[in-house]
């Protein structure tokens, strides 16, 4: 599960005129090689990169966390923009499988090397399962457990990892699985990190982790890598510098160093485009109408990943204001859907770049795993039916409220601060949800205090708004977000139907395309019926992209991950 939203690809919408180069000096890390200059890609508005150990804890699992995780170690398996598997740019060179699903043989590449010269082995990779193993307990030592725990069957679904050589694994599983699923979802998490440089206390597993997390917040730690990039240097809310590693030895080697800009705000970010100091940044659709200002701009591209935006209501017991009962009920949520006008959204806020979204997979991009029934909505726009779905179970509006038992439908909606599009669209909620009698009062955070509060503080909020997850290459099965013990945990959402649908889809083996797909359309309806959120919008990010920055385009800024590949990008001087 990744919480946020990045800027990608989809298609070209415009074309403008060039935008200069930008450079950047850092201190020195090791295996840091000489370039033709330094990337500067602008992030979202108060976003800040908070974790560099690639197994991250819940309250770090972030689009950008993941996205810094990829630049500096490679994946074992790694997801392209077709949504397959691409071994060149995958440690493992193949996998194979029995009929049931049930034992999977992994052969690494041995090409790769970590930067101390040291080959990428099977010990690596079986040192990462005993980590992951580790840090999933419930018992594991703070910032611990695991945001993963028991995603794709990992670890509590797999009976046995074992080497077979220095290339080759056999990971057996406990019971049958969708083969594909399992390599998508598990065996992906599986990514080799340097055992010869991080196991600091190999007879003592507790050592290790509470080593480990103390040591995910400390950007120097990422001393040996595997990846394309090594770490130079990390200013929390300025830059986060990345130099070429030419000890890398996976696909075709980065040209140019990247930098990581934080930005305070659209407005700040915009100001950076028009100086030229950023060769791919993003245009805000609140900046629309000013676009053509942005003189030295090359193109601009409507962006879009697989995943959902949302607004949460907090279901657990102790929500802040006692309305994790009313929440819990069905029909509440679906007269919050109801209410809330995706067309108004999309046409009003976003320029038609925000297409309504019923459930968990979007519209764009285009996909095998949306069903074609959720197309349209499920519980259409109609103020009326909304309030006459309150009114029906006993609410009465008392001063414009909705009251029932001495229970009023008034709270605060969290949603991260800095983006205008993000506020606009909160205050379109606001507006829509008074219309039936339900009180919001807007509440901005930053995207790392909402996401702290909503992950680790279930009696401090009741609802947070403009949310999103990105699905990060897996398949978008559902047990990381929507099963009981799964991600939305905090949330307090438990469907034991749900369960049930979603292991249909991922504890049978493959019989067919169709029949894989028929079983996860099942979960699909189901879940945009049930309304364990509520869906939204989900806006494209529209990418601006300077002249003399060269390779950005679909299969480098990739829709699945959620992140782009900037050491296929290449930089000019003009």
């Amino acid at each position: 599960m990744r919480f946020g939203r990045i800027a990608l690809t989809s298609g070209v919408v415009i074309s403008l005129a060039a935008l200069g180069t930008a450079g950047g000096q850092a201190w020195a890390s090791s295996g840091a090689a000489q370039s033709t200059g330094t990337i500067v890609e602008a992030l979202a508005p108060q976003t800040e990169v908070t974790w560099y150990n690639p197994l991250q804890n819940s309250a770090n699992d972030t689009l950008l966390n993941s996205q810094v995780g990829y630049m500096l170690y490679m994946p074992l398996i790694y997801i392209n923009a077709n949504y397959q598997v691409d071994y060149q740019y995958s440690v493992a060179k193949r996998v194979t499988y029995n009929k049931a699903g049930t034992v999977y043989h992994v052969y690494l590449n041995p090409k790769y090397k970590w930067s101390d010269g040291a080959p990428v082995t099977s010990a690596d990779v079986l040192w990462t399962w005993h980590i992951i193993q580790a840090i999933s307990s419930t018992k594991a030592p703070s910032p611990w457990p695991y945001a993963n725990a028991d995603f794709g069957d990992i670890p509590n679904g797999v009976k046995s990892v074992v080497a077979n050589g220095k290339y080759a694994l056999t990971v057996t599983l406990n019971a049958p699985t969708n083969q594909e699923w399992f390599i998508y979802d598990g065996l992906s998490q599986l990514l080799p990190l340097p055992k010869q440089a991080w196991d600091k206390y190999p007879q003592n597993m507790s050592k290790e982790i509470a080593y480990l997390g103390q040591e995910a917040t400390n950007p120097k730690f990422d001393s040996v890598v595997d990846g394309p990039y090594t770490l130079a240097s990390a200013v929390p809310s300025q830059a986060w510098k990345f130099a070429v590693n030419k000890h890398y030895t996976g696909g075709p080697l980065a040209h140019d160093n990247i930098t990581l800009e934080y930005e305070g705000s659209d407005e700040a970010e915009f100001a950076a485009l028009q100086t030229r100091t950023v060769q791919l940044g993003y245009l805000d659709l609140s900046e629309w109408g000013a676009r053509r200002a942005l003189q030295g701009i090359d193109n601009l591209w409507a962006g879009y990943n697989l995943g959902y935006d949302f607004l949460a209501v907090n279901m657990n017991a102790n929500a802040a204001n006692g309305l994790g009962p009313v929440f819990s009920q069905l029909y509440v949520r679906q007269a919050i859907a109801e209410a809330i006008d995706q067309n108004a959204i999309d046409q009003d806020i976003y320029h038609g770049y925000a297409p309504p979204q019923y459930g968990p997979i979007p519209t764009r991009p285009v996909t095998v795993f949306l069903d074609p029934a959720l197309r349209q909505p499920v519980y259409p726009f109609n103020l009326a039916h909304a309030k006459a779905l309150l009114t029906s179970h006993g609410w009465k509006e008392i001063h414009g409220v909705m009251t029932k038992d001495g229970q009023s439908l008034a709270f605060p909606l969290m949603y991260a601060s800095g983006n205008q599009t993000t506020v606009q669209t909160v205050t379109l909620v606001q507006s829509d949800l008074a219309k039936i009698g339900i009180k919001v009062t807007l509440e901005p955070k930053t995207s790392t205090t909402e996401l702290s509060i909503v992950t680790g503080e279930p009696s401090q909020w009741d609802a947070v708004g403009a949310f999103g997850i990105t699905f990060s290459g897996y398949y978008p099965a559902g047990d990381a977000v929507f099963y009981s013990g799964g991600g939305l945990d905090f949330f307090g959402w438990h469907n034991t139907q749900e369960d049930d649908l979603i292991d249909d889809f991922q504890h049978k083996p493959a019989t067919s395309l169709a029949a894989n797909l028929q079983a996860y359309f099942n979960f699909e309806e189901y879940t945009a019926k049930e309304l364990p959120v509520i869906f939204m919008n989900r806006p494209g990010t529209i990418e601006a992209v300077a002249t003399n920055l060269h390779g950005v385009n679909l299969a480098t800024l990739n829709p699945v991950t959620g992140y782009g590949e900037p050491q296929l990008w290449s930089l000019s001087a003009s």
